[in-house]
């Protein structure tokens, strides 16, 4: 048990570290613009509509890889192969519809988001951009989840090594930004240039999302190309890509209610990244450092992620074998590894905090905000651990229905009504109810490190309602 969770933990932590490394790439080169302030709430504000295309796609994911590895588990490989081109199908539809929504989002989420004159027309470029990128994400990610379902961790690896490289490179050489490091010293500000981009493009906002296109085109064809070569015994098929529908139901079976726990989940966040757009009046800069923020503490997720998916596949492929006990001890293991690993991260993120800030931003705003942000985070790495691994479990087990009842729980009943408590802001009335605003009840001055007490807290709830519902077993009797 302990050699099948490392060969699928591995090369999925890899994968997410490089994928992480893109994000937080993207928004090093948007703080080196001409207009960092702007670049960087922009992309900061856009990833949270763009996270919009990762619900859709992590629900039919969810689906493909409960049902393949069960499958797998069963050795049932026909039906396994009819998932693969099921799933596939579902994602090219999906891709479709979701990038002309995001398309036509981009403006009336910018006027959402209070962000400045030009960062606003920064956001609208990069979210309309990305979205011509929607179909071809779809069908990488799906992919991916379809090899992890067979029990395949490493190709997958490979592919994202090709697209995360394609993705930074064409970015970098497109933006037309130089790679800085920045530091304080007796209190002033003190930039080095690591690398100046000789390329004559300077595209800004522009070129950092078109790198993001031709990365995700680049691997969604090679994923379809290791499916149809086969992987894990099970294979991509022409026959297959005709609509069946028995697999589709069972599809959207398991990837509704993931949808919907999602769904509840980036709703809630938005929310949250308009108190905090609200903090600084026209943007000023708090959109950017909640950004790189979460930018940073997102190295801390992969061990998380990892295992998490380790802990999804051999759920599913125990469960389909008839072993629900060493199911439960495959999560058991996989839980603990993700705590040990991500409370370290935690260590550093508390003693570090200032350091960590200046690789990403030379912006002195950001390096005022971020450290504190990182120090609260730091203190709750553990039970974030405990949240993201037992939360992937019950989904591989297909037990989403309790996965997404707990999300919205806590997003609704514990996530916001703190931010809003420990924000200090004011909420604009339209002029269609009279204008003004209404004055928050308490006003502590926390600001923006407020809203990340709060956010930790009900980290902290959901990781403790997770552990409850895993530790009742019910999981052990979802159909998939």
């Amino acid at each position: 048990m302990g050699s099948a969770i490392l060969v699928l933990s591995w090369p999925i932590l890899v994968e997410s570290f490089l994928q992480s490394l893109v994000g937080l790439t993207d928004t090093v080169f948007a703080s080196g613009l001409s207009d960092a302030g702007a670049g960087t709430d922009a992309v900061g504000g856009a990833a949270y509509i763009l996270w919009f295309i990762g619900l859709v796609v992590q629900a039919i994911g969810v689906g493909a890889t409960a049902l393949i590895s069960r499958a797998v588990g069963g050795r049932s490989i026909g039906v396994a192969n009819a998932a693969v081109g099921q799933t596939l199908l579902l994602a090219l539809l999906a891709g479709v519809v979701v990038g002309v929504v995001i398309f036509l989002a981009a403006a009336p989420a910018a006027a959402l988001l209070n962000l400045t004159p030009s960062a606003s027309a920064a956001f609208r470029t990069y979210v309309m951009i990305n979205a011509f990128g929607v179909p071809f994400s779809s069908i990488l990610f799906s992919g991916i989840a379809c090899a992890r379902g067979a029990g395949e961790s490493l190709r997958p690896l490979w592919s994202m090594v090709a697209v995360n490289t394609v993705n930074v490179l064409a970015s970098w050489v497109l933006a037309g930004v130089d790679l800085t490091v920045a530091r304080v010293e007796e209190g002033e500000i003190v930039r080095r240039t690591l690398l100046a981009n000789p390329f004559p493009f300077d595209l800004g906002v522009s070129g950092i999302a078109w790198g993001t296109v031709l990365g995700h085109m680049v691997g969604a064809a090679i994923v379809i190309r290791m499916l149809a070569r086969g992987t894990g015994g099970v294979r991509l098929k022409r026959s297959r890509l005709r609509p069946h529908w028995p697999t589709l139901h069972r599809l959207i079976r398991i990837g509704v209610p993931n949808f919907f726990e999602t769904l509840g989940m980036w709703a809630g966040n938005f929310l949250v990244i308009l108190i905090v757009g609200l903090m600084g009046g026209a943007g000023g800069g708090t959109v950017g450092a909640h950004f790189i923020a979460i930018r940073i503490e997102a190295f801390s997720f992969l061990p998380g992620f990892a295992f998490g998916a380790a802990a999804a596949t051999l759920a599913g492929q125990y469960l389909g074998a008839g072993s629900p006990a060493l199911a439960a001890r495959a999560v058991w293991i996989c839980t603990f590894g993700a705590s040990l690993l991500m409370g370290l991260l935690g260590v550093v993120f508390v003693l570090f905090p200032h350091e960590l800030t200046g690789l990403v931003s030379p912006q002195a705003v950001h390096l005022d905000l971020v450290p504190p942000l990182l120090v609260v985070t730091g203190f709750v790495q553990v039970p974030f651990a405990v949240s993201i691994v037992l939360r992937q479990a019950l989904r591989g087990a297909g037990d989403v229905r309790a996965a997404m009842w707990i999300t919205w729980a806590m997003t609704y009943g514990v996530r916001l009504p703190l931010v809003y408590l420990l924000s200090d802001v004011a909420i604009p009335l339209p002029q269609a109810l009279g204008g003004g605003q209404i004055e928050h009840p308490i006003g502590w001055g926390w600001g923006l490190t407020g809203v990340w007490v709060a956010l930790c807290v009900e980290i902290l709830a959901r990781a403790i309602a997770f552990l409850v519902r895993f530790s009742r077993g019910r999981w052990q009797q979802a159909r998939v």
